[in-house]
């Protein structure tokens, strides 16, 4: 099990359609191993999108998100969701498990999993069978650092730019 930092969200072009337009434009969250250099690039829906989003700037609207509910829920019941697990690849389609107090685990996207992760600050991980077939090696800058911060900053987002624009989705287990 390797523990994950959320890198961000993109919008991805799908290399099935062309030309590129806004209409085959797709979220990706971008995960990367804390003490490695794989990346995982998980095709999201465009409100889980916006839930990760929201909560990697610390901005949230008034009324309470989907995933700001489930953690409301899941507290106000006395339980204590201690991490995430993205657990297996199907098809292309990543699975992942709440995994809560007293072994007890819920199947979940993993796109609701990584925002109730990030809501609730509990960490992020990924079995070696997932990265295995849907991890691809992401080489750090020439200075060899590696932010800490959980908000990713301009630079490290433009260098994951540039990494998608030499990969297609078959690359990350999605057929064309």
């Amino acid at each position: 099990m390797s523990e994950m930092r959320v890198v961000g969200v993109l919008a991805v072009d799908d290399a099935a359609t062309q030309p590129a337009t806004e209409t085959n434009r797709h979220p990706v969250v971008l995960l990367q191993e804390t003490q490695g250099k794989r990346c995982l690039q998980i095709w999201i829906g465009l409100a889980e999108a916006e839930a990760i989003a929201l909560e990697q700037q610390g901005r949230l609207p008034e009324r309470p998100l989907t995933h700001v509910l489930i953690a409301d829920v899941v507290s106000a019941l006395g339980r204590t969701l201690e991490r995430i697990e993205i657990t297996e690849v199907r098809g292309g389609t990543f699975y992942a498990d709440l995994v809560f107090d007293r072994g007890l685990r819920v199947s979940a996207r993993p796109s609701d999993s990584i925002a109730i992760a990030l809501h609730v600050d509990v960490p992020i991980h990924a079995t070696e069978a997932v990265l295995a077939e849907a991890g691809v090696l992401v080489d750090d800058d020439e200075s060899g650092e590696e932010s800490s911060s959980s908000v990713p900053d301009e630079e490290e987002v433009d260098r994951f730019r540039a990494f998608l624009d030499n990969i297609s989705p078959e690359d990350f287990g999605r057929g064309a």
